[in-house]
């Protein structure tokens, strides 16, 4: 076994380690806080807001420390305080909220291919000037710059917008950025306050990644053109970043024992500073919030999209459980995943002639052409295998939800196992691994075969066949098992997630040795709709955020080319939108979507009218004092949402509005209305929107009524399609019975 897989295969061990164990110490009674400040309330003798929030501080501890100020991503402060010293802060004059810190989890070769961008629809997609001008920025672990997917050959000057800068730590010099990598800065203040200080015999204090997760979702949405890619001889051929063309400034606000809410927001606060136009988060809070002002990172997004920057989030990867997504403001863009239509098949050969197919990404010595014995180890927990059984033989091992099934494999070599046969517990979904030995993940049906076969044959035999890699698999894509779904409890009346993009078995950038890796995830999917976003804007700089995501949903494909409707693995039926949103990307549609849903920052404050948010609430949000009008309505129905969800709370009729925005040429567009339930009827008003010129706008109405009662939390789907012959703007419908 080389050197180069073991340090692979052990790095990806320890980061699952990390994101398991995460935990924040007390620190004698302090605690990291969020300090909210309406800064309009600032007295006139402070002549700067720094000196009013230190001022503020001051009066309830002389000693306490502040780790950040924010200018742009909120107003306020960061600091660790004990909860007295916060209640004390919390009456103090101008002071919003006082929140404890919240902790966070990190949630190629072929994915420009199979979003069609490729050299055929290269003349939709500019290859110079503006759309080497975009940047993005990738909230993560770092990055590992001497990576070929962040090389600058062919780059012009760095845009003259940009205002960033690189910092140097640990292992990484300013020298190290170029007209590729124009940022890199890292964020620690609040990481080391609850961990202690970095130890930087074990990780850098500095923007280098040393996990691998950061770089790679960098490289994913942006890496340079890279041939010859591969993972160990797998995956190969010439990789690419889905804006290949686009500068990247990374933020590394992720350590060896997770990311914490102040490290996030100061990163999410310089990168508007620097002037980036795409903002990729792959990370999410560990715990469910009940309202968007006390999640700090969906406040944070807010800020940058008032600026005009488009923010994408990972969905989670909580699936298949419903409910379970992060990231759901409406303000960002939220990404499930999928598959892609590439996969690394193995055998599980048994005695009696019965094959069965899984997965696996082991590069190594085959095992002996020939079937050996074959012995069941249940979980291949440490401890648990006897080597007199084991030795010499293949062991079947069950994956438990949640376990880190890289370390089973571990076990069984230890133990003298040749080879080892991984078997889901829950579901079909099968993900590419790299293993120590040979090894094939097969999914349950197959599972429960092979477990019946090795436990009542009385002489039961296996072998491994390790195939490589095959593409033009299908179905594909499907909805990744993994993938967090709706419906949103936060607002069950915006439809999440947004839509779903490529996330399972990625192959991208990695730390050193390993060149390039393949790794699973909304975390990977989130980037891919990062970089689509980048080349939008390049093509359609004046498009808002809102538009750019309006693009990327109306124009997503949610059937296969034979009409069949995309399949969720985790049940092997069709899925619907809690799973995949409006559906598949389909970049080379949204470059030219007919007509777009637009929204500015006042759509979304009277969004937070409407839930009834206090100004507190909605200053904590928005920076700003924006007053609800007592004499106006507020309806989460009207927010200029590309979808629509419904929740059936006993009324018989609810109205939703809509305006598009005509961004094709003159036409006319008639509606066509799609449902699979009679429980309840939809009406357009009007059916047919007549435009006569660019960047008209036309408003229309739905009207849900309910006929009939369906059973409680009963689901029903369907959508809204508006089409004048060469486009179709479409729109999922989800409407729920609690």
């Amino acid at each position: 076994m080389s050197s180069s897989f073991l340090s692979s295969t052990a790095s990806f061990f320890i980061f699952l380690l990390y994101l398991s164990s995460f935990h924040v110490s007390d620190g004698a009674q302090q605690a990291t806080y969020i300090v909210h400040m309406a800064k309009s309330q600032m007295p006139s003798s402070f002549g700067h807001h720094s000196l009013w929030y230190d001022s503020s501080l001051r009066s309830v501890s002389e000693s306490a420390e502040m780790l950040y100020t924010y200018n742009n991503a909120i107003h306020g402060f960061a600091t660790r305080l004990t909860p007295e010293e916060a209640d004390s802060l919390m009456v103090q004059p101008g002071v919003i909220s006082v929140q404890p810190e919240q902790r966070y989890e990190l949630h190629t070769t072929r994915t420009p291919l199979f979003l069609g961008l490729d050299v055929h629809n290269a003349g939709l997609f500019p290859e110079t000037g503006a759309a080497s001008d975009v940047v993005i920025g990738v909230l993560d672990s770092g990055v590992w710059p001497e990576s070929k997917s962040f090389s600058d050959e062919g780059y012009g000057p760095i845009p003259s917008t940009w205002k960033g800068e690189c910092e140097a730590g640990t292992n990484f010099t300013a020298s190290l950025c170029n007209r590729k990598l124009i940022g890199a800065r890292f964020f620690a203040s609040g990481y080391e306050a609850n961990n202690g200080s970095v130890d930087e015999s074990k990780e850098s204090r500095s923007p280098r990644d040393d996990d691998g997760h950061g770089t790679h979702t960098a490289s994913t949405a942006a890496g340079s053109v890279v041939e010859g890619a591969n993972f160990r001889g797998f995956a190969n051929g010439t990789a690419r970043g889905i804006a290949h063309r686009a500068r990247v400034a990374v933020y590394k606000v992720c350590w060896q024992n997770g990311c914490v809410s102040s490290d996030i927001l100061a990163g999410i606060d310089k990168a508007i500073a620097d002037n980036v136009n795409v903002l990729s988060i792959s990370l999410g809070g560990r715990d469910k919030v009940t309202d968007y002002s006390a999640d700090h990172t969906t406040i944070g997004a807010f800020s940058a999209t008032e600026r005009g920057i488009f923010v994408s989030c990972a969905a989670g990867n909580n699936g298949p459980s419903p409910s379970s997504l992060r990231n759901e403001a409406p303000w960002v863009t939220t990404v499930g995943a999928g598959t892609l239509d590439r996969d690394f098949p193995a055998l599980a050969i048994l005695g009696k002639g019965k094959n069965y197919t899984g997965v696996s990404v082991f590069k190594g010595d085959a095992l002996p052409a020939k079937l050996l014995p074959f012995v069941y180890g249940n979980y291949c927990s440490p401890g648990t295998l006897n080597p007199e059984k084991v030795k010499g033989k293949i062991v079947m091992c069950d994956k438990e939800p949640e376990s880190i099934t890289v370390l089973k494999g571990w076990v069984v070599r230890a133990a003298g196992g040749l080879g080892m046969i991984l078997a889901n517990e829950d579901g079909e979904e099968v993900l590419a691994e790299p293993h120590i030995l040979p090894t094939t993940a097969v999914g349950q049906k197959a599972g429960d075969i092979i477990r019946s076969y090795v436990l009542t044959d009385p002489n039961p035999t296996a072998s491994i066949l390790i195939q490589g890699t095959v593409v033009n698999v299908q179905p594909s894509p499907v909805v990744a098992a993994f993938s967090s779904r709706g419906p949103n409890t936060m607002t069950p009346n915006i439809l999440k997630p947004d839509l779903i993009a490529p996330g399972a078995n990625i192959l991208a950038a990695w730390t050193s040795p390993t060149e390039f890796f393949i790794n699973s995830g909304t975390s990977m999917s989130c980037p891919h709709v990062s970089g689509l976003a980048a080349i939008l804007k390049s093509v359609h700089p004046e498009w808002s955020p809102a538009a750019i995501r309006s693009a990327l949903m109306t124009t997503a494909y949610n059937t296969y080319r034979d009409g069949k409707p995309i399949l969720d693995i985790a049940t092997g039926k069709p899925s619907t939108p809690f799973q995949h949103g409006a559906g598949h990307v389909s970049p080379t549609t949204a470059v030219n979507p007919g007509l777009i849903y637009d929204l500015t920052t006042v759509d979304y404050l009277d969004f937070l009218c409407a839930l009834k948010y206090t100004s507190s609430q909605i200053i904590s949000v928005s920076r700003g004092n924006y007053p609800c009008d007592s004499n106006k309505t507020y309806s989460v129905a009207d927010l200029n949402y590309p979808s629509f969800a419904v929740n059936v709370d006993g009324s018989d009729t609810y109205k939703y509005t809509r305006t598009v925005t005509n961004v094709g040429g003159a036409g006319s567009y008639s509606v066509k209305v799609i449902s699979e339930t009679t429980a309840v009827k939809i009406s357009v008003e009007p059916a047919v929107l007549n435009f006569k010129e660019v960047n008209e706008k036309k408003s229309y109405s739905v009207t849900f009524t309910v006929v009939s009662s369906m059973a409680p939390r009963s689901n029903s789907f369907g959508s809204i399609e508006w089409s004048d012959g060469k486009h179709v703007v479409a729109s999922p419908v989800a409407i729920s019975w609690p």
